[in-house]
């Protein structure tokens, strides 16, 4: 039998992998927690969201206009923070605060 066992790794049904049972206990956690937008709307990965108000992005020399709409946001396992991609900004974390879900 090979050296790592069947138990080692997991399917990840929502990417397709094979992952390592320490990501998919972490993804659990970062599931467990709930975040909430201004509105008390509850967010989750994939949902896309609408910016309340401009927002200067610092080390970009951007500001993000309010209406700006982000598409697949993911949670970050913070109750106030959510991961996003914008077209011009790479790496980009929002305070949930900040957005309503569209």
């Amino acid at each position: 039998m090979d050296s790592q066992d069947s138990g080692d790794f997991v399917y990840d049904e929502a990417s397709g992998e094979w992952i390592s049972a320490a990501e998919a206990a972490a993804k659990t956690r970062q599931q467990d927690v709930e975040v909430f937008d201004s509105v008390g709307n509850r967010l989750a990965d994939g949902d896309s969201v609408t910016l309340v108000k401009d927002l200067k992005v610092k080390g970009a020399g951007q500001t993000l206009k309010r209406g700006t709409v982000i598409r697949s946001i993911r949670l970050t396992g913070d109750s106030q923070e959510i991961d996003c991609r914008h077209e011009t900004i790479k790496g980009l974390v929002l305070r949930a605060e900040f957005v309503r879900k569209s």
